[in-house]
C-alpha cells in the first residue's frame, strides 16, 4: 500500500512524498524547503531519502522549488540522483529550475494519461489552474495492487482532469488554502486578494468541501473506493485556520455519509497518512 508524508504546506515551502510500503522505494512532489527540513522529516516519517526515485514538480513558484537543487546535491552525495519530471515552460520561467537542469536529468511533464512508472507506482499527471507557466496535480497508483493517492495543490478550481484522476482513491490530499471572510478582511493588498480568490489562484475550504463531496457521491454511485483519509493542503497561515480548513472537511464527509479520517498538511511538521 501507499503513504503520504507531507513534509511542508504551505505558502513558504512545500514537499510531500509518497511512499511504496512495500518496498520502502518512493517519489517527491516538490521542494521548497531546505535540506535540514527536508532530512530531518524524512527521518522522522521513517522514510529513507535515498529511496527517492523520482522528483516531481507542480509548477515552478518558489515555494514549491526553491530547495530542490541543494537536497539534488545532498543526494548525489549519497549515490542518489533521481530524475526530475516538470514542465519545459516551468523550466524556462524558473531561474532555480533552470539551474537544476543544467546539472541533473530534468525531463518533461505532460498532462494526460500516460503515466510516469517509478517506484512500484505509476504517477499520472493532470493540469490545474494557476498562474504560473503550467501546473500540475497528480494521481499516484500502486502498480501491484492499484492502491491510490489523489493530490491536489494549488488550483483556483478544480479542472475536469483533476476531477476524473480524484476519483476512486484511499488518500486523498486537497487544497484547503483560505476562508474566503478572512482573505477579505485579511492584511493582503487588495490585488493578492483578488489572485488568490481567482480562478487560477488557490481553493478555498468551501471549494474544497464541494468538490469532496461530490467526489464521494460520484464514487459511491461507481461502486468505486471511497477516500478513507482526506488531507487539507496548503492552509494559510494568515487567511485560514487549520481547525476551520478541517472542520470543513469533516462537515462534507458527514454530509454525504463518508466517515474518512481527516488531516492537515502543516508548514512546519510532519504529517503522514497511510
Amino acid at each position: 500500500m501507499l503513504a503520504l508524508h507531507v513534509l511542508a504546506s504551505g505558502s513558504s515551502g512545500n514537499a510531500a512524498v509518497i511512499e511504496n510500503t512495500a518496498t520502502g522505494a518512493g517519489v517527491l512532489i516538490d521542494c521548497g524547503i531546505c535540506k535540514r527540513d527536508f532530512l530531518n522529516r524524512c527521518d522522522e516519517a521513517g522514510f529513507d531519502p535515498g529511496r527517492i526515485q523520482a522528483m516531481f514538480v507542480t509548477h515552478e513558484h518558489g515555494d514549491h522549488v526553491k530547495g530542490l537543487g541543494v537536497v539534488l546535491r545532498g543526494l548525489a552525495k549519497i549515490g542518489n540522483v533521481p530524475p526530475v519530471f516538470a514542465a519545459g515552460a516551468c523550466t524556462a520561467n524558473s531561474s532555480a529550475l533552470a539551474k537544476v537542469a543544467e546539472a541533473f536529468d530534468v525531463r518533461e511533464l505532460v498532462a494526460g494519461p500516460d503515466a510516469v512508472e517509478a517506484a512500484g507506482m505509476r504517477i499520472i499527471p493532470f493540469a490545474t489552474s494557476h498562474d504560473a507557466a503550467a501546473s500540475f496535480g497528480f494521481r499516484i497508483e500502486d502498480a501491484a495492487d492499484g492502491d491510490a493517492v489523489g493530490y491536489l495543490t494549488d488550483s483556483g478550481i478544480v479542472t475536469a482532469q483533476a476531477h476524473a484522476a480524484l476519483r476512486d482513491v484511499r488518500i486523498l490530499a486537497l487544497e484547503s488554502n483560505h476562508d474566503p471572510k478572512m482573505l477579505a478582511a485579511g492584511p493582503y493588498p487588495y490585488v493578492i486578494k483578488q489572485r488568490i480568490a481567482s480562478n487560477s489562484g488557490h481553493l478555498s475550504n468551501g471549494q474544497a468541501a464541494a468538490e469532496l463531496g461530490t467526489l464521494v457521491a460520484e464514487s459511491r454511485a461507481a461502486g468505486q473506493r471511497l477516500p478513507q483519509t482526506v488531507v487539507a493542503m496548503h492552509v494559510s497561515q494568515n487567511n485560514n485556520d487549520y481547525s476551520l480548513a478541517r472542520r470543513s472537511l469533516e462537515a462534507a464527509l458527514g454530509d454525504a455519509g463518508c466517515y474518512a479520517e481527516t488531516l492537515c498538511g502543516y508548514q512546519a511538521r510532519l504529517t503522514t497518512a497511510r
